[in-house]
């Protein structure tokens, strides 16, 4: 527990909801994006970005609350769903769940302040009852204009995740196909070597690290916002090729590979130079500031990102996925640093498997 933001000097070296739109195009650009000089907050979004989490956060609402007043962010929009239709809580899970609820709605609210979030709580961390989750997030989308569904969390690979009794649940609108909404899955790539599921889904948009390069005096960016060299591979960052996905058709990279490689983009994710949460212990009851990371952080902030970018949804992942590989120029190239095992894998020229195609850009338009 550290901060609070407002304590002179100590929010030099983390990421604000204005830092991190003033590095991503979000708002207009200051020399340096640090977070003690870009103050413009994201305006903008519309329909509704989903948060998969397992267990109960009950403070949900007042985290969210106390982070949005801190930054001058508009009142939030939350609804709180359980995922198994009782109108009783699932269990608390205050060891690791609740802050990464924190962690998932505060940023993708920070990027998008004009969407509803539905928190969606799956009764546990099964597979089984996540997969519910997603379900019961995608009805919820498809009742209004559609939106997102954001899943920062993920497991190893195995033999079945290919078939439809796993993959039926990201298409678009598996409920409702001749009525289908324009929705879009995201999951983190991980905070290890390898690969994982769902991230590796070709219906979800798998979302990679970086590390940020900052002045540790000023926290302002080494080099100039959109530049190659603002951003690095994130050593801990997952990516890879999958083990049983074939390579989807807008995947056209590594042609000596005939797999789904992950990821597909990155953001920021070091938890060195990461973001603040505000977080309430529903064991402890204890309340702070916090700096976290990984691409726990980086797969919300971008869900957030298309969610007020778009002019109007794509209409599956596939699509959006489709356009993200035609449209290279609306990322900015990560072409040093490392991720993977013994950091196996390097960042390079055009897409790797550490930051895929790249960061979003001021010309990004899902």
């Amino acid at each position: 527990m550290i901060g609070p933001p407002s304590t002179a000097g100590a929010s030099i070296g983390y990421d604000t909801p204005g830092s991190l739109a003033c590095r991503y195009g979000l708002t207009t650009a200051v020399p340096g994006c640090a977070a003690k000089d870009a103050v413009n907050i994201p305006s903008g979004g519309s329909g509704a970005i989903a948060v998969v989490l397992a267990y109960h956060y009950p403070n949900a609402l007042k985290d969210l609350t106390a982070f949005s007043t801190q930054f001058g962010l508009p009142t939030p929009n939350l609804k709180v769903v359980y995922a198994n239709g009782s109108k009783t809580a699932p269990a608390n899970s205050p060891a690791n769940w609740e802050i990464e609820g924190a962690l998932d709605l505060q940023w993708a609210h920070a990027m998008s302040p004009g969407a509803q979030l539905i928190l969606v709580e799956a009764k546990t961390n099964s597979n089984v009852d996540l997969l519910q989750a997603i379900d019961v997030a995608t009805q919820q989308l498809a009742a209004g204009v559609g939106g997102q569904v954001n899943m920062s969390w993920g497991g190893a690979e195995f033999s079945a995740e290919t078939t439809a009794t796993y993959e039926n649940h990201f298409a678009a609108n598996p409920f409702n196909p001749g009525n289908a909404k324009p929705i879009v899955y995201f999951a983190s790539s991980g905070d290890g070597a390898g690969t994982s599921w769902p991230c590796v889904s070709p219906n979800v948009v798998c979302v990679g690290g970086t590390t940020v390069r900052k002045d540790p005096a000023t926290g302002q960016l080494i080099a100039p916002v959109g530049s190659q060299a603002t951003e690095v591979a994130w050593n801990l960052g997952g990516g890879g090729v999958s083990a049983y996905f074939a390579k989807p058709g807008y995947q056209t990279i590594n042609p000596s590979t005939t797999n789904r490689e992950v990821p597909d983009v990155s953001l920021a994710a070091d938890p060195l130079t990461g973001a603040w949460v505000y977080y309430t212990n529903s064991s402890t009851k204890a309340s702070g500031w916090y700096v976290v990371g990984g691409t726990s952080w980086s797969s919300p902030a971008f869900a957030g990102i298309v969610n007020n970018k778009s002019t109007s949804f794509p209409l599956s992942s596939a699509a959006a996925l489709t356009k993200l590989y035609n449209n290279k120029a609306t990322f900015t190239d990560v072409q040093s640093g490392w991720c993977g095992s013994l950091y196996s894998l390097t960042a390079s020229t055009g897409w790797d498997n550490c930051t895929g195609v790249g960061l979003p850009n001021g010309n990004f338009v899902p």
